[in-house]
């Protein structure tokens, strides 16, 4: 008998590049042998999946790194397929050419893809003891909501990291490279939650035989990028294949492989410096698998 496992992701070129090998994408079945598992693709956007880990909805989900303390209790995080931002990572952007400083100082509100987002996290913990204020605005609207004058500055995450300056946006302050000058680390975006009871309902050693496969579906997808950018695509909203193979090759990549002693440094240490401004609970040892 199969066992049927749901793995959630947002619905973005880079998770879609992936995760596709797992799943029967166009009725040949998976492009992977997934053994005894059915893995069922679900696609949502981030800040609704943080919300229904909380509810435990999915046996896989994607996360953002600054909402696991919530569900550390119920999840594991999978050591493969994270996003790290290497020197480069969700960006502030403003309709007009100013600073960080200038836009905390005179009260900016500033446009956030969620309440629950890494993004917020490190807009304040940048901000540290200094006070700022956010809207959640849907991550599709925010350089629109910029670009009309609705927010002064607004925080992008995905695709807009590439194509803010299209709508005439400028931009303030890159997060990945303000952290890596502030850290020397990678700045961890996003992760790959799996449920704690996995091998208490399947069976023993399924935890480590389905994290085996998310390995061998990225490795999968890597080798077969043609492919495998072909089917992200489709994801990109607005975006061309070289953008697109451009917006993956900064999220899949050797990091996505395996967070590694660097990577795992860097989750604590962002969650830490979250904890201390208040922007997420305080955690303790974070295990990986």
């Amino acid at each position: 008998m199969k066992h049927t496992i749901t793995l959630a992701h947002s619905p973005d070129p880079d998770d879609a590049f992936m995760w596709w090998p797992l799943a029967d994408i166009d009725g040949s079945g998976s492009s992977i042998d997934v053994g005894d598992f059915n893995f069922e693709l679900v696609m949502k956007d981030i800040e609704t999946l943080n919300e229904e880990a909380e509810l435990e909805e999915y046996d896989i989900t994607a996360i953002s790194i600054a909402h696991y303390p919530k569900v550390a209790s119920r999840y594991s995080l999978t050591a493969c397929g994270a996003s790290l931002g290497d020197g480069y990572g969700p960006k502030v952007v403003a309709k007009h050419n100013t600073t960080m400083d200038e836009l905390i100082e005179s009260k900016t509100v500033f446009a956030v893809p969620g309440l629950r987002t890494s993004a917020l996290a490190a807009l304040r913990i940048l901000a540290g003891e200094r006070a700022i204020s956010w809207d959640p605005v849907a991550f599709t609207e925010i350089m629109s909501a910029v670009s009309k004058g609705k927010y002064n500055a607004g925080v992008v995450i995905h695709e807009g990291q590439l194509t803010y300056d299209e709508l005439g946006l400028y931009e303030v302050c890159d997060f990945g490279a303000w952290w890596a000058e502030r850290t020397g680390l990678p700045l961890p975006l996003g992760g790959n939650a799996i449920k704690r009871d996995i091998d208490s309902r399947i069976g023993a050693g399924a935890t480590q035989k389905i994290t085996t496969l998310l390995l061998q579906s990225i490795e999968y997808a890597m080798a077969n990028r043609e492919k495998s950018l072909a089917w992200a695509t489709q994801w990109g909203r607005g975006i061309d294949m070289k953008c697109t193979d451009e917006f993956v090759e900064m999220y899949v990549n050797r990091w996505t492989l395996d967070f590694g002693d660097t990577g795992k440094r860097a989750v604590h240490q962002f969650l830490k410096e979250a904890a201390k401004v208040g922007a997420v609970p305080e955690i303790g040892a974070i295990e990986f698998v």
